[in-house]
C-alpha cells in the first residue's frame, strides 16, 4: 500500500508540473494527436497571437502555424512517422507583419505500453538571438573582407558585398572624389556640392533596377539625408515615403528608391577623426524589415572598419602619387637615341617606384644601356633609384668596362646601405634591406657587339632580324648592396645591324619575354615597326596574370656603322710615325669634306697623343678616326701608364701636349682595355648646311 500511495503522489506530482509548465513556463508548448490537431497549448505559444486556448484546442498543426514559413505539418509528419526528434530548428515566422525567429523542438510521445500518443512541440522566440547572430556574422564578414586592397573603389565593392543581401537589400558607398586621388578628406561639414564618386552599389532583388552608374562623380543636392550625414557625421534611419519632400530634391535617387521598392534608408557616414570621407547608404525593401537602433549601431562599426581602410587606402595612394612623381621627375624624359641606336622606353607602372632605365652616349659612337631595380617600396625606393641612376651616369663618364664598373656599384650601394643600417632606431627605412638589380651594356657599333655585366638576376634579351632569340651567356654576380662578395665578369653578344636588345628591370618579366619571345609581337616587324610600336605591342601581348610590379623596359634598335666614316692605321713606334700619321689624317678630313679650322685642329691633336704614344705608350700603336655626329681621335698603344693633364711651367718645353689637346677638344678621356689604354678625343663638327 506504501508502494502504491508513494505512485498516487509522484502521478499527481507529475501532472501538477505539466499543468504548471501550460500554464507559467516562457517556452510555447504543443501536444498534437496523432492527426496533428491541438489537444493542449500554453499561453506562452507565440501562434496563440492574442487567441483564448479553447479557441485552438481541436485545430490542425497547419492553421496553427500558418504563419510560420516552413512546412511544420511535413516536419510533423515525419516525426510521428520515424520516432526521430526534431532539435533546435530555426524556422522564420511573421506575426503581425513582424519577421520572427523559432526554434522548434518535436519529440514522438509513447504509452506505457508503446503505443503512439502524438507529438510534442517546444517553441522558444530566439529572434534577438538571431539577429544578434547575424549581425555578427556581418561585422565578421567585413572585418575579413574589407581592406584586402589599398584601392579604395575596391574597397567599397568588397563592403557591398560583405552586406547584401545580409544585411541589406541595397547597398550603396560614395567617397569624396579628392579623397580617391589621395588628398586629405574635408573636414565636417564639406562645402557645398562637394564632389563624391559612387565607388560600388550591389543589390539583391530578383529583377534589380538600372544600377546607378558606378564611378559617376557628383554632388549631392542639397538638403537630404545624405547631406545632413555628411555635415554633422551622425548616422540616421529614414523611413521613405513617396511624399517625403527631399526626394524631389534628388530625383535619380528618388527613381531608385521607387524602382527597388525599397521602405528604410540607413545612411552612415565614413567619417574618421572629423573629417568626412564618404558616405553609406543601406536600403531594406519588400518582406524585409525596417532599420532599427541595433542596426544602426552595427552599420557604424561597419562605416567605421570600412573609413579606415579607405583612409589607408588614400595614404597609400598619396604616397604612391609622390613616390611616381619622384620616379618620373629622376628618369630621363626621354632616350637618349645615338645614331647608331634607336632606343624606346617602357614603363608597367605598379607598386614599386625603385625601377629605372638609361641610355648614355659615350665615346667612339658607343652607347651605355642600363636597366636596374631597387628593392622596397614607396618614396624611399624611388630616392635610392635616383642616387644609384646617378652613380652609374657618373662612373660611365669615365669609360669603365661594365664589370669595373658593376663592382664599382656594388660598392657605391654598400656604403649606401650602411648609412641606412646606422639611421636612428625609431626609424622604419633602417629594418629595410637596401639591395638592387642591374644590368649595364655597351653597343659598339663599329664591333657590331654588346659587352654587359649584370648584378642580380636581370638578363636581357637579343632579338635578331632574322626572328631568332638569344640570351647572353653572362655569369651575374651578386645583388647590389649585398654582404656577398664575388667578381663582375662581363659577356660579350654579336648585335647585327636590325637587331633589337630587350632590357626588363623584372626577372619575372624576362623569363616570360624568353619563353615566348617568338610568339609575341617583337619578332615579325623588327624592321617595319617603330619601337613605341613594338612597346605598345609588349603591352597587349603581356598576361594580366603575369604577377609583375612596375617594370621598366628598355627598347634598342642596333645599326652597323659605316665602313666609309672609320678609318684605323697601324703607325711604327718610331717619331717619324708623327708626320704620317698627321698626312693621312688631312687626307682623310679632306675626303671627309671636313672644314679646314677643324682640319688644323685635329691634325694638332693628333701630332700631340701620337708623340705621347711613341714617347711613353708601347707597341702596337693604333690611330682611328670616326666621323660620327662628332670627330672622334683615337690612339690606342699596349702601355697602362696612364696620361696626366698638367699645366706646364714657364720654363718647361714639354709636359703641354695633352694638355693642348683638351683645349682644343669638346671631350677627351683614357679607356682600359686587357690590351692597353686607348686616348681619344672629341670634337664638334659645324652642322651640314
Amino acid at each position: 500500500m506504501a508502494h502504491d500511495a508513494a505512485g498516487r503522489v509522484a502521478g499527481e506530482t507529475a501532472l501538477a508540473m505539466l499543468d504548471a509548465l501550460f500554464e507559467q513556463s516562457p517556452i510555447g508548448l504543443h501536444l498534437l494527436d496523432t492527426t496533428l490537431r491541438v489537444i493542449r497549448v500554453n499561453t506562452a505559444t507565440p501562434a496563440m497571437r492574442s487567441l483564448a486556448t479553447d479557441e485552438l484546442t481541436g485545430r490542425p498543426a497547419r492553421e496553427v502555424y500558418d504563419m510560420v514559413d516552413a512546412d511544420v505539418e511535413a516536419l510533423l509528419n515525419e516525426v510521428l512517422d520515424t520516432g526521430v526528434p526534431v532539435l533546435g530548428r530555426i524556422v522564420r515566422a511573421r506575426v503581425d507583419g513582424d519577421p520572427r525567429n523559432y526554434e522548434v523542438t518535436a519529440q514522438r510521445l509513447h504509452s506505457a505500453r508503446g503505443q503512439v500518443l502524438g507529438v510534442a512541440v517546444a517553441v522558444v522566440d530566439v529572434t534577438e538571438r538571431e539577429r544578434a547572430r547575424a549581425r555578427a556574422d556581418v561585422l565578421d564578414a567585413v572585418r575579413r573582407g574589407v581592406g584586402l586592397t589599398l584601392d579604395p573603389t575596391v574597397t567599397g565593392d568588397e563592403f557591398v558585398t560583405a552586406v547584401v543581401p545580409a544585411f541589406a537589400d541595397v547597398a550603396v558607398v560614395e567617397v569624396v572624389d579628392a579623397v580617391i586621388r589621395g588628398n586629405d578628406p574635408p573636414l565636417a561639414p564639406p562645402p557645398p556640392g562637394t564632389p563624391l564618386m559612387r565607388t560600388a552599389f550591389r543589390s539583391s532583388r530578383t529583377h534589380p533596377p538600372q544600377a546607378p552608374l558606378v564611378g559617376n562623380v557628383s554632388g549631392l543636392p542639397i538638403p537630404t539625408p545624405f547631406t545632413q550625414a555628411l555635415a554633422d557625421l551622425r548616422p540616421g534611419v529614414v523611413p521613405l515615403d513617396a511624399a517625403a519632400p527631399w526626394l524631389s530634391v534628388d530625383p535619380a535617387r528618388a527613381e531608385t528608391i521607387r524602382s527597388t521598392q525599397a521602405h528604410s534608408l540607413l545612411v552612415v557616414p565614413l567619417a574618421l577623426r572629423d573629417a568626412a570621407l564618404g558616405l553609406v547608404s543601406l536600403y531594406r525593401a519588400g518582406q524585409s524589415p525596417a532599420f532599427d537602433a541595433g542596426d544602426q549601431e552595427l552599420a557604424v562599426e561597419l562605416a567605421a572598419h570600412t573609413a579606415l581602410c579607405i583612409d589607408n587606402a588614400r595614404r597609400y595612394a598619396r604616397e604612391h602619387t609622390v613616390a611616381a612623381t619622384v620616379q618620373r621627375q629622376l628618369l630621363p624624359r626621354r632616350p637618349e637615341t645615338h645614331a647608331w641606336l634607336e632606343a624606346a622606353y617602357l614603363s608597367l607602372t605598379g607598386e614599386n617606384p625603385g625601377a629605372w632605365y638609361d641610355t648614355i652616349a659615350l665615346s667612339s659612337a658607343r652607347t651605355a644601356l642600363v636597366v636596374g631595380n631597387v628593392s622596397g617600396r614607396g618614396l624611399n625606393a624611388a630616392a635610392t633609384m635616383g642616387q644609384l641612376r646617378t652613380a652609374v651616369r657618373s662612373l660611365a663618364a669615365f669609360d669603365l668596362p661594365p664589370e669595373e664598373l658593376m663592382e664599382r656599384m656594388h660598392a657605391t650601394a654598400g656604403q649606401l646601405a650602411a648609412e641606412r643600417a646606422n639611421l636612428p632606431l625609431a626609424d622604419p627605412l633602417r629594418r629595410e634591406a637596401l639591395t638592387a638589380d642591374c644590368v649595364y651594356a655597351v653597343h659598339d657599333p663599329l664591333t657590331g657587339t654588346c659587352t654587359l655585366a649584370a648584378a642580380g638576376g636581370l638578363t636581357p634579351l637579343v632579338v635578331r632580324p632574322d626572328a631568332t632569340v638569344a640570351v647572353p651567356a653572362t655569369t651575374a654576380g651578386p645583388r647590389l648592396g649585398t654582404a656577398q662578395e664575388a667578381p663582375f665578369a662581363a659577356g660579350e653578344v654579336e648585335v647585327p645591324d636590325g637587331s633589337v636588345l630587350v632590357f626588363t628591370s623584372d626577372p619575372v618579366l624576362t623569363s616570360y619575354l624568353a619563353e615566348v619571345a617568338g610568339p609575341l609581337p617583337l619578332t615579325p616587324y623588327l624592321r617595319d615597326r617603330t619601337l613605341q610600336d613594338l612597346c605598345d605591342a609588349l603591352v597587349y601581348a603581356l598576361p594580366t596574370d603575369l604577377g609583375i610590379g612596375d617594370a621598366a623596359v628598355l627598347l634598342a634598335r642596333t645599326r652597323s656603322f659605316p665602313p666609309d666614316r672609320c678609318a684605323v692605321w697601324q703607325l711604327d713606334p718610331d717619331p717619324a710615325a708623327v708626320a704620317v700619321a698627321r698626312r693621312r689624317t688631312r687626307e682623310r678630313l679632306a675626303a671627309w669634306d671636313v672644314d679646314d679650322e677643324t682640319a688644323d685642329d685635329t691634325q694638332l691633336i693628333i701630332s700631340e697623343l701620337v708623340t705621347n704614344a711613341v714617347r711613353y705608350g708601347s707597341p702596337p700603336i693604333e690611330l682611328r678616326l670616326i666621323h660620327d655626329r662628332s670627330l672622334t681621335c683615337e690612339v690606342r698603344d699596349a702601355g697602362s701608364a696612364s696620361p696626366h693633364l698638367r699645366h706646364a711651367g714657364a720654363a718647361e718645353e714639354g709636359g703641354r701636349g695633352l694638355f693642348i689637346a683638351a683645349r682644343l677638344a669638346q671631350a677627351w678621356g683614357t679607356r682600359y682595355t686587357a690590351q692597353g689604354k686607348t686616348i681619344w678625343t672629341e670634337q664638334t663638327l659645324p652642322p651640314a648646311p
